[in-house]
């Protein structure tokens, strides 16, 4: 059930996620390289966030288990 929970609320996340005052994956520090015919995209700073919010969410998930 949790898992479930944590998936839909992601979900109304990404649903709404362009209404937010900032746009996950477009944060400053994210790499772009726009070339003539291509576009390079690397979005370091959104996954070292996404890293360290899932990390402190099972964290605390794990105490509250014990």
């Amino acid at each position: 059930m949790l898992l479930g929970g944590f998936l839909a609320l992601l979900g109304v996340f990404f649903f709404f996620g362009g209404k937010l005052p900032f746009r996950l994956g477009r944060l400053p520090g994210d790499i772009v390289h726009e070339g003539e015919h291509s576009t390079f995209y690397f979005p370091i700073v959104t996954c070292l966030l996404l890293s360290v919010g899932l990390s402190l969410l099972f964290w605390i998930i794990t105490r509250l288990r014990r």
